[in-house]
């Protein structure tokens, strides 16, 4: 089977890789001129390395993260340092933390030499029909993968587009160069309108992240300097981390996620996946396992079927089903997190603070439970 895939982000790549494994014509069509991927850290839990083992990549990604995270007391506290919900390392779910361009590069290793198309500007059909088109003509295929990020131009060709709503915050990113001490102490500190989170990243460097709860488009020259007038005054090791991060690699982003899902993720014979389907925001950490859950279904969807669209409707009607449900869920923990008014923070405190941590753990439970189609 001859496939084209549109866009070499995690999705687009994993899906790729375990269609060629599965012997199939892979080529994936990428705008940009190069493989570097744009990012800082990100999580994988325990439903993402299901995913990954079912296709034969899980063992290539756990040589390069950590799962450092899962040895450490985590879970979130107030800017005071004093904990709100304690999780002692046995209780912590299982998570592993590596560098998005890490992640990125391992994929693109484990596709053949001439997969990948740089400085590709294509379009897909809008009927669905598997063809792409580019600036040399138009190219045919038994199936297309749309998997062009949030903004995906392709669910607007084929009529699936709903908007996208702006989550009320913007986020800042880093990963550090040089060795901070976390104490063995990970998560997220929460204050009011204001969130920053540390994760252990392999080579003792640790991924970071922060919020605030602002109007959208603000930006300026020194974004570390941001972050430090925001949240320097906050428990040790916030500045630390903060300062052990060159000025020039912070990342800032506004966070949008889909207004809301597409009615389908498939149209003909062309299939959205990834943040193209269902971008969320990024509360539960599952924005890449998502897309590599949707990279997985589909492989062994059109693995134990002759039919191409049968195969397609399975991947759509089981990946709908379970995306809406995590892109709520994201959204509503961002509302909850994010909570600006006093009032509101006061009580998010309470109910953290009143929440045992097994039944954090119960949770998190369905989140990791991934199942093969």
């Amino acid at each position: 089977m001859r496939v084209g895939v549109i866009g070499a982000g995690i999705g687009g790549l994993t899906v790729a890789a375990g269609l060629v494994a599965d012997g199939h014509d892979v080529e994936v069509f990428e705008r940009r001129d190069e493989a570097a991927a744009v990012g800082a850290g990100l999580t994988l839990f325990g439903n993402a390395f299901g995913a990954l083992d079912s296709i034969g990549l899980g063992d290539r990604i756990r040589a390069i993260s950590s799962d450092a995270i899962s040895h450490m007391r985590a879970g979130q506290r107030l800017p005071s340092g004093d904990w709100l919900l304690a999780m002692p390392p046995a209780m912590v779910p299982s998570i592993r933390s590596l560098h998005r361009a890490e992640l990125h590069r391992a994929l693109v290793e484990a596709l053949p030499r001439g997969t990948l198309r740089f400085g590709a500007e294509v379009t897909v059909t809008g009927s669905g029909a598997p063809t792409i088109h580019a600036a040399g003509g138009v190219e045919s295929f038994d199936l297309v993968i749309a998997s062009d990020g949030i903004r995906s131009e392709s669910r607007a060709r084929l009529g699936l587009d709903r908007g996208l709503r702006y989550a009320g915050y913007t986020a800042w990113r880093g990963v550090t160069s040089t060795a901070v001490d976390l104490n063995d102490e990970a998560g997220e500190t929460w204050g009011r309108g204001h969130i920053f989170g540390i994760v252990p990243l392999p080579d003792d460097r640790i991924y970071w992240f922060a919020t605030e709860s602002t109007a959208p488009g603000e930006s300026r020259p020194d974004e570390r300097q941001s972050v430090l007038e925001r949240f320097s005054a906050w428990h040790q090791p916030i500045r630390a981390v903060i300062e052990a991060t060159p000025s020039d690699s912070v990342l800032r982003h506004d966070i949008y996620d889909l207004k809301r899902l597409p009615a389908s993720f498939v149209r003909g014979r062309t299939a959205l996946l990834g943040d193209a389907a269902h971008g969320m925001t990024p509360n539960l950490g599952q924005g890449a396992g998502q897309a590599i859950e949707d990279a997985a279904t589909l492989v062994l969807a059109l693995r134990g079927r002759a039919d191409i669209d049968s195969a397609l409707r399975l991947y759509g009607d089981i990946r709908r089903k379970r995306t809406k449900a995590i892109w709520s869920q994201s959204r509503l923990m961002g509302k909850v997190a994010q909570a600006s008014n006093p009032i509101g923070a006061a009580f998010r405190d309470a109910l953290l603070r009143a929440t045992p941590p097994s039944s954090t753990r119960r949770g998190t439970a369905s989140l990791q439970q991934w199942t093969a189609p």
